[in-house]
């Protein structure tokens, strides 16, 4: 690259100054990730075999598992954070609602996983779960929410989920992206 010349420019007008202004500046380089000085020892993470939606066993990380009052989102491995920015903002309508409010635990699992099993049938990209805030609960845990949060991670199906936006239920509902479906693709 060759040095820029240093003469002043001569010209009356705004934009004549303004380059002569910033003749010399040059583009920052394009940096899109945070550079952190120190390395975190890796994480120790139990493994434990439960029970998935289809009857099979699987290796699940509970470390990975909501603790009562926790926020946080999932995002299946692969995807784009840019995918839940966008959930979190609302880029997708939700096509369907499921309210638990008032079931038991066993009810509550039955019809989260027939709700989910249907919206994906029928190939719904974006849905609301409403699993309410625990606050008549004993102790107040939010037991539907972390059973919900805990359990959406097993449906392959299933992209990414999030806390709701303030206005749709804030921490007592979720928001739900599916994968598109091969006959939603071509249509």
């Amino acid at each position: 690259m060759k040095p820029r010349d240093k003469t002043p420019v001569d010209g009356s007008d705004e934009a004549s100054l303004f380059r002569d202004a910033v003749r010399d500046v040059e583009p920052m380089p394009a940096a899109d990730k945070a550079i952190h000085s120190r390395k975190l020892p890796r994480p120790n993470i139990q493994q434990r075999s439960i029970s998935t939606p289809d009857n099979s066993f699987a290796n699940y990380s509970s470390a990975s598992e909501m603790e009562p009052g926790g926020e946080h989102s999932f995002l299946r491995s692969g995807v784009s954070r840019k995918t839940l920015k966008q959930l979190r903002r609302g880029y997708w309508n939700t096509d369907d609602q499921l309210d638990l409010h008032g079931f038991t635990r066993d009810e509550a699992l039955r019809e989260l996983d027939e709700f989910l099993n249907t919206c994906s049938m029928r190939g719904f990209r974006c849905v609301q779960i409403i699993h309410g805030k625990g606050l008549n609960s004993k102790n107040q845990e939010p037991v539907l929410k972390t059973l919900v949060w805990n359990q959406l991670k097993l449906y392959n199906y299933v992209l990414a989920f999030c806390q709701a936006g303030p206005a749709d239920g804030g921490s007592g509902a979720a928001v739900v992206l599916f994968k598109v479906s091969a006959t939603k693709r071509t249509r």
